[in-house]
């Protein structure tokens, strides 16, 4: 067996576990998210604990491991939720939240405008920093990579969208 999956995944207050047969549903304070379940692995809720079983199938004890990890970061989702920092580093760059829309001006003769899914707020707290949050773990890194592709950060002057805790190395020009 996984063994990521022999760790239950604790419960904390004001949590709610819902288990179906194909699906299974972990509503909190700060929304409600949901997840498909293969046929192959059971969760079991003891208590204020969720534990994840494989079954007979042969990428079932691989995907046990897989299933409790989302099942944690469900939990942790819902609780407390998740972000992404990014910053902007370039003469003239610059961000700014309306709404659900990000307008961003990265050096491109036209003003570039990302507009975010259901689920996910952005924030602005200065002009060359982008704050992205939300319940689900996988759309809030999405979100932060589709923003950080329409400007990745380029080897010889570090110039584009950066995530704060990225280091780009800087590489040395030509010489003749």
């Amino acid at each position: 067996m996984s063994r990521v999956a022999k760790y239950p995944v604790e419960l904390p207050n004001g949590v709610e576990v819902t288990l179906g047969a194909t699906e299974v549903s972990v509503k909190g304070p700060l929304g409600t998210l949901t997840q498909a379940l293969l046929p192959s692995i059971t969760i079991e809720k003891d208590g204020e604990r969720l534990q994840v079983k494989a079954g007979k199938h042969e990428l079932a004890n691989a995907m046990s491991g897989t299933m409790r990890a989302l099942l944690a970061n469900m939990v942790d989702g819902v609780t407390k939720g998740f972000e992404k920092k990014l910053t902007l580093v370039g003469v003239g760059y610059k961000a700014q939240a309306q709404g659900a829309k990000l307008n961003l001006s990265l050096g491109f003769s036209h003003p570039v405008v990302h507009d975010m899914p259901n689920g996910i707020k952005v924030e602005t707290p200065t002009q060359t920093e982008i704050v992205i949050k939300g319940i689900d773990k996988q759309l809030v890194g999405q979100v932060a990579a589709e923003v950080r592709a329409y400007r990745s950060p380029e080897p010889y002057k570090g110039k584009g969208v950066r995530y704060v805790d990225e280091v780009v190395v800087i590489k040395e020009t030509k010489k003749k």
